[in-house]
């Protein structure tokens, strides 16, 4: 038997759906012991999202704890493209398209973590310079056989889908990361698991001790189904304005809250309130988080003049459309919603306003020769551009 947590370690565990090996890691954490804490992040978007933000608030809490914090972007691996729950091989990034994605990664996490107590890494440090030889070293430390075996590729291997040689490489050079860095511990969302078991061999292979592992769980975008993610829109961005924040908070389906408020927030989800009022609450601590005190009250007094009087905010993110007409499922896609057929439901519903006019033909062609406001749902407005 393990004793019991000291009090103010008790937060690191909240919200974590796995850890490998438990009963190592919170003997390493109650002894008094400086962890390394690695987290990873591939440089895929712009954007650093709330799925982003469990992650990075678990690093936060280990920083609070007097733990060094090691974040890694993956400049490297981004080039490569994490396999991990495709259902085809990715299309590899250029190093410009990684470059100008990187930009402002260290801006938006600093929204997070203490970037000044943070060590940040880049993994093209040692990917890029350690050579042919290195790699080759590297490629001993598993069989194809055990790379082979990860759940994605299996299927992948039953549906005649290729799987490149990048791919497999990819749980490696992740790995290698644990070992140049010479993490204690590495956090990731439970789709990393295979990735981050390898870690622990890799480690084993070079002779270091094997770190270990907190699993957390995926959050889901705001079409209250998918993994949140740049590629499906249903994402919401740190970088966002406080109002749109604000506004998409309040989009979130009632289902998520719980998990929302226990996966980024430390605050308890009020059982007792409305979902409306619990929302307000949620949208309210992430805007501070984000943005300050001063943006999240500002944020508030908007969206509750917009919700209220159903008045368009001044401030709307903008949708840009070439010629005067385009279909209005084609119109809801590019202003974020995540699928069509999420835009069918909506327009269904009855849920779609261009300048204050209803449209529920999911096939109906939209005619504009300036620019108009789009409104979706009660709370989600849009300034549409006409590029004539």
């Amino acid at each position: 038997m393990i004793a019991e947590p000291k009090k103010d370690t008790k937060m690191i565990f909240r919200g974590v759906e796995e850890m490998v090996v438990e009963e190592h890691l919170k003997k390493a954490l109650w002894s008094g012991k400086k962890l390394r804490v690695k987290l990873g992040i591939d440089p895929t978007s712009p954007d650093i999202h709330l799925g982003h933000m469990v992650p990075l608030r678990k690093l936060r809490q280990f920083q609070e704890l007097g733990h060094k914090v090691v974040l890694i972007i993956g400049d490297f691996t981004a080039m490569i493209g994490d396999p991990s729950g495709k259902n085809e091989t990715r299309k590899p990034m250029t190093e410009a398209e990684v470059k100008n994605n990187l930009k402002k990664y260290t801006e938006q996490a600093g929204k997070i973590i203490d970037v000044k107590k943070t060590e940040i890494r880049r993994n093209g440090e040692w990917h890029k310079k350690e050579g042919v030889k290195s790699m080759l070293k590297l490629a001993g430390a598993a069989s194809m056989q055990q790379v082979l075996r990860r759940a994605d590729f299996q299927e992948r291997l039953k549906n005649n889908a290729d799987i490149s040689v990048l791919e497999i490489l990819y749980p490696l050079f992740q790995g290698y990361d644990s070992v140049k860095i010479k993490a204690d511990v590495e956090i990731g969302g439970t789709d990393q698991k295979f990735n981050l078991l390898m870690g622990r061999k890799i480690q084993r292979f070079y002779g270091q001790p094997e770190q270990d592992v907190m699993m957390l769980p995926l959050l889901e975008g705001m079409d209250g189904t998918h993994k949140m993610s740049k590629s499906l829109g249903n994402y919401i961005s740190l970088s966002e304005k406080p109002e749109a924040m604000f506004g998409k908070i309040m989009s979130v389906p009632d289902s998520l809250l719980e998990k929302y408020y226990l996966l980024l927030t430390d605050l308890e989800f009020p059982k007792e309130e409305s979902p409306y009022e619990a929302k307000l609450r949620l949208a309210k601590e992430i805007v501070v988080v984000c943005h300050g005190q001063k943006a999240s009250e500002s944020a508030f007094a908007n969206f509750k003049k917009v919700f209220s009087k159903k008045e368009a905010p001044a401030d709307m993110p903008e949708v840009k459309i070439s010629g005067d007409s385009v279909d209005i499922i084609g119109l809801l896609t590019l202003a974020g919603i995540s699928s069509k057929s999420e835009a069918r439901r909506l327009i269904a519903q009855g849920a779609v306003e261009i300048d204050g006019k209803k449209h529920s033909d999911p096939m109906e062609k939209i005619q504009l020769q300036k620019s108009a406001v789009l409104k979706v749902g009660k709370t989600r407005f849009f300034r549409i551009n006409v590029d004539h």
